[in-house]
């Protein structure tokens, strides 16, 4: 009676491989390469017990171990739900996993699924119940060993900040990133400046938003700028040359944007409440020449209103009739505020489309070496009727105390004086807009 031998049931290997990061893959022989070797080598030592190893790869290169996220890892579960895999090889068990949690989970789709799970350099098997208390043990130490690495992590993150080192993320507009530091991008620091500047004098985020969207002003993503972006620059510290870590600020290696003074500024206005700021700044608004209109005598004239039932009425009131003051005669006394306000933004629309203003304006680039370049000039003045029609109040307000001087009434008419500097100054901020505008 002849006896045959019994042949050993065949069991399909997959290897797994894992790097947590991308550094040397782009190498001919990397670590994925030595992890699949030696997996390979111990598969093809228990050739007698019917193993074989799988073609198929399953490396996941630049992933960490802390998630399942990882594609390789997704097509490997995939294939043992399919029947496809017998046993899983990996070079070490935080190849595979570094949670105790995930590796749970994993645990249980091996057994649903009849797997046996093999570590080449730590040797068990996961069908026995040494197996899995060997595997606890491993795990909990992989773990330990993953959440002391995040602390050193975080320490030389927090020490680093401390010494006022860039270290890394979304980049603050006003600046780039060059040897992993911050440097002044000088056409954002303008912008961020403006910013600073126009919240200080208007106090309003939500009115300063509305004329930046009229203006057409972008972030540093190209986007239109909003409430909530304004508040998030005027807060960040970054701006004063400032690192901060866990609300701890500490001098920073980069240079800053904006001064004390004016941070100081901004800052006052946000620690009064909203509905106080709102106030003050429908007042401002409501007073267009607050502060620059005099009678031909030299007499202050002052915001003032009557009240007719639900109505206000605006008035400009010389201070001579306020308190009681010989006049001998002079006057206008009081005028109303919407006639003199029309009356001086004609004025100003007039002088801006003037020719010879555009011309002022050229030789006055000229003189300082800066940009000559007429068309442009000349299109940020034409721009001026468009935008001064989209301003709310407030930003109007601040656009008046920026071009004019004074405003004389009197028994002959009124008569308008600019800053010439004003008017520069704005046709620099409209020029801007216009070079913006082009280049997208």
């Amino acid at each position: 009676m002849s006896s045959m031998a019994t042949m050993p049931r065949r069991s399909r290997c997959a290897v797994y491989t894992r790097k947590s990061s991308e550094e040397g893959l782009d190498m001919e022989f990397n670590s994925l390469d030595a992890q699949r070797d030696a997996c390979e080598a111990y598969v093809t030592s228990q050739k007698a017990e019917g193993w074989v190893a799988l073609r198929d790869r399953y490396d996941d290169g630049g992933f960490s171990g802390g998630t399942l996220d990882r594609p390789a890892l997704k097509q490997l579960l995939s294939d043992i739900e399919a029947g496809l895999i017998d046993v899983i090889v990996v070079y070490k068990i935080d190849r595979l996993s570094r949670s105790l949690m995930d590796f749970a989970r994993l645990v249980e789709v091996f057994d649903r699924n009849n797997v046996t799970f093999v570590s080449v350099t730590q040797a068990f098997n996961t069908t026995t119940s040494m197996g899995r208390l060997t595997l606890n043990i491993l795990l909990s130490f992989a773990q330990f060993e993953r959440e002391v690495i995040g602390e050193r992590i975080r320490d030389k993150f927090a020490a680093s900040r401390k010494r006022g080192m860039w270290m890394g993320g979304f980049v603050p507009m006003g600046y780039d990133v060059k040897d992993r530091k911050l440097v002044v991008n000088e056409a954002e620091a303008t912008t961020v400046r403006m910013i600073f500047d126009r919240f200080a004098a208007l106090g309003s985020a939500s009115i300063l938003a509305r004329a930046l969207q009229a203006e057409d002003v972008r972030n540093k993503r190209g986007k239109r700028i909003d409430k909530g972006f304004i508040y998030k620059l005027i807060g960040s510290r970054v701006y004063l040359g400032e690192a901060v870590h866990k609300g701890m600020s500490y001098p920073g290696e980069h240079d800053a944007i904006i001064s004390q003074d004016l941070w100081d500024r901004v800052h006052s206005i946000l620690k009064q409440s909203p509905r106080d700021r709102r106030a003050k700044n429908r007042n401002s608004s409501e007073a267009l020449l607050k502060g620059l209109i005099f009678t031909d005598t030299g007499t202050a004239m002052t915001p003032t209103y009557t009240r007719k039932g639900e109505r206000l009425y605006h008035y400009y009131t010389s201070m001579d009739l306020i308190r009681n003051r010989e006049t001998n005669g002079a006057g206008p006394m009081r005028l109303a505020a919407a006639m003199v306000d029309g009356a001086v933004i004609a004025e100003m629309r007039r002088i801006i489309g003037a020719p010879e203003i555009a011309a002022r304006v050229i030789e006055a680039q000229r003189r300082e070496g800066g940009d000559t370049d007429e068309r442009t000039i000349v299109a940020g003045l034409q721009r001026f009727n468009d935008l001064w029609d989209a301003l709310y109040p407030a930003e109007q307000a601040r656009i008046v105390r920026l071009l004019v001087d004074r405003v004389t009434v009197g028994p002959a008419g009124m008569a308008v004086d600019l800053r010439n500097n004003g008017i520069t100054t704005l046709v620099r901020d409209l020029s801007a807009n216009t070079h913006m505008e082009a280049a997208e």
